[in-house]
């Protein structure tokens, strides 16, 4: 019995935060043009750089999502766990920088972001990684034959001033749209507005989760929807487990992840 409490300890706090399950999953909807169908879309979310997830792991998650070739990469917020604290903030954008995607960078704002007078420390590395930081905004992302998507991304729901109707303000039912929001539980309000998919992070799956019972603890704004994916009125959410930790360096049975999603018009996802 006592092994196995050491054995549990030092899986949860030593071995599962640095393993990385790259997660596949299809993103149908018939709205999805057909000149998009099988492109790649990559999240990833809440690294929370610091004490218990160095620049030496960001390294390696840069280098696996480039791997995977990516249309488009995505980060849903959260990079530094204590912006004020941290003394590498300069050795960030340099990597970050490395990700290459054609069709562009986009991130959101996470409370994290936003904690610890981050608010303008998080923009600027953003800025210098080339990603374009969604706050309450949006953009179509075109292809040469004039056909796209509409992406968005509100601020974020603990710390920043979440607004959905200007962040979707450029989107519309009949065109394919895709909310980047870090709270899953943004869902409650998105699915009154025109997205088609929720992107979110936060939850980073309650982080240690019990067989039988589920997250120990899930954050604020993350109690309704807590990992993977769920479809309600019209919406489809997937709620991505996250890389770091915050709080306490544990996880288990809540691998952290980077998500795929292939894009695909329903006439070819059967």
């Amino acid at each position: 019995m006592l092994f196995a409490l050491f054995f549990g300890y030092g899986y949860a706090r030593y071995i599962e935060p640095k393993l990385m399950k790259v997660t596949q999953i299809t993103m149908k909807n018939g709205k999805i043009p057909p000149a998009f169908d099988g492109l790649r879309l990559v999240q990833f979310s809440d690294t929370h750089l610091g004490h218990d997830y160095s620049i030496a792991q960001l390294v390696k998650v840069v280098s696996k999502i480039n791997q995977l070739s990516p249309d488009i990469i995505l980060f849903t917020g959260d990079l530094v766990d204590k912006p004020n604290q941290y003394e590498y903030l300069h050795k960030i954008a340099p990597e970050l920088k490395k990700l290459k995607a054609p069709l562009g960078k986009y991130s959101i704002y996470g409370n994290h972001d936003h904690g610890g007078y981050g608010t303008d420390v998080y923009k600027a590395i953003m800025d210098e990684s080339g990603f374009s930081l969604l706050k309450n905004s949006g953009k179509k992302i075109s292809l040469l034959d004039g056909s796209f998507i509409y992406l968005a991304g509100i601020d974020d729901l603990m710390l920043g001033k979440p607004d959905y109707e200007q962040a979707l303000a450029g989107a519309d039912s009949s065109h394919f749209t895709l909310l980047l929001a870090h709270e899953p539980d943004a869902a409650l309000e998105a699915k009154k507005h025109p997205a088609d998919w929720q992107l979110s992070g936060h939850s980073h799956g309650g982080q240690v989760q019990l067989p039988l019972y589920g997250p120990l603890i899930t954050p604020p704004f993350a109690s309704v929807y807590t990992e993977g994916m769920y479809e309600e009125d019209g919406l489809t959410l997937y709620v991505n487990r996250g890389l770091g930790t915050t709080r306490l360096p544990f996880r288990f049975l809540s691998v952290p992840e980077i998500t795929v999603f292939t894009l695909r018009t329903k006439e070819k996802s059967t």
